[in-house]
């Protein structure tokens, strides 16, 4: 086989369509333009996501797309972070002082990744399950305050129902 004996498989190439010569072609009259209007005129072109007057798909869609506003106010924390860290006591602040949370950071949460074999305890920040059974397995503690419950409404009282008139 030679570079020069190479062909396209048999059926691979097609002429192209010749529009708008003759109807014998199939491709006459309008040549694939349909009837009337602007697609079907010379020079009839329009932007790129036009569709007619109606508000285009990409102005009736949100702005904000798929970026979280909030997505840099938890920081994740591995446990091989932990074990590398000077401090026995570890909070938020310690975190941000050791530059493994940055700084703009509201809340941190361990996850289970490395190994974890000193005594540390965590507060206030939160700990995923993995993560909680490897901390109390090392012998360290996690403490938390737990979020205030909100009241629901009360529910109304049910009306009585209407009494029939007395038959006269």
């Amino acid at each position: 086989m030679k570079l020069n004996t190479l062909k396209p498989a048999p059926g691979a190439n097609q002429t192209r369509h010749r529009v708008g010569r003759g109807v014998g072609s199939g491709w006459g009259k309008t040549a694939g333009r349909g009837h009337k209007g602007q697609k079907a005129r010379s020079g009839g072109f329009h932007k790129v996501g036009f569709e007619g007057g109606q508000m285009p798909l990409h102005r009736r869609l949100p702005k904000r797309g798929f970026n979280s506003p909030t997505r840099n106010d938890t920081a994740e924390v591995r446990t091989s972070e932990l074990q590398g860290m000077q401090a026995a006591e570890i909070d938020l602040a310690a975190l941000k002082a050791e530059g493994i949370v940055p700084r703009q950071a509201l809340a941190a949460k361990v996850i289970v990744s490395g190994k974890l074999e000193r005594k540390l305890s965590l507060k206030e920040i939160q700990v995923s399950k993995g993560a909680r059974s490897m901390i109390e397995a090392a012998g360290g503690s996690i403490q938390l305050t737990p979020k205030p419950k909100k009241e629901k409404p009360k529910a109304k009282p049910a009306k009585p129902a209407p009494e029939e008139a007395p038959k006269a």
